[in-house]
């Protein structure tokens, strides 16, 4: 079996364990981009939420201790965005946040699909949070998430993407009446919509060819 490299090691395992934190800190109350936001002090919170992911994931916890010098320096990073803005997040490609209703399909679902918003990476962090707090408050779609300062090999644009999730690409009412709510948050430029249909057989946009289902 061939060996992981130690640092992507810990990378896999801080993208889990911040699914994890999330997870766990909603649970007691605010989500973890309220708590950095609103600059609340939550270091007791992630000690006793790491303590318990140590527990459960006894190789990843070890991975992020000896690769990301405790648990200062991943509070220290959580306080200046990690994970929570574009910008500022290098140790994940993805940041995601969920309806707080469950959807009935996950996101990988062939039913589901997604609006897909283009902006420069300086206007990233500003667009996150339109899409992030609407999709908080249920206003949107099922999920979003949006692409962050890690460079991604297998990026075809230079731009920040945010993928604004559907539960059904069929039903169209749902689309378009997320597409409207969208517009009200001021993403008012033409933009795409793609089914997972199209992402799973790796077909993208390519000059003279579109596999956008939706475009409004």
């Amino acid at each position: 079996m061939e060996e992981i490299d130690p640092e992507t090691l810990a990378d896999v395992a801080y993208g889990i364990f911040e699914v994890y934190l999330n997870r766990e800190l909603h649970a007691r109350g605010p989500y973890l981009f309220e708590l950095v936001e609103q600059r609340i002090d939550f270091k007791s919170d992630l000690i006793e939420i790491f303590e318990k992911f140590s527990e459960d994931y006894p190789p990843l916890a070890d991975a992020l201790r000896s690769q990301s010098g405790g648990i200062d320096a991943i509070y220290a990073s959580l306080r200046d965005g990690e994970g929570t803005l574009p910008s500022k997040t290098v140790r994940m490609y993805w940041i995601v946040q969920d309806a707080p209703e469950p959807g009935e399909r996950g996101l990988d679902d062939e039913q589901v699909g997604k609006w897909l918003i283009f902006v420069p990476p300086s206007e990233a962090d500003e667009a996150w949070r339109k899409v992030r707090d609407g999709t908080v408050r249920g206003e949107l779609g099922i999920s979003a998430k949006v692409s962050t300062a890690k460079p991604n090999p297998d990026s075809r644009d230079e731009r920040t993407v945010i993928y604004v999730y559907t539960k059904d690409w069929a039903d169209a009412a749902d689309v378009m009446r997320v597409r409207e709510r969208l517009r009200d948050l001021g993403f008012i430029e033409r933009i795409g919509y793609k089914r997972n249909i199209e992402t799973y057989k790796g077909e993208y946009s390519k000059e003279g060819r579109k596999v956008t289902y939706y475009t409004a």
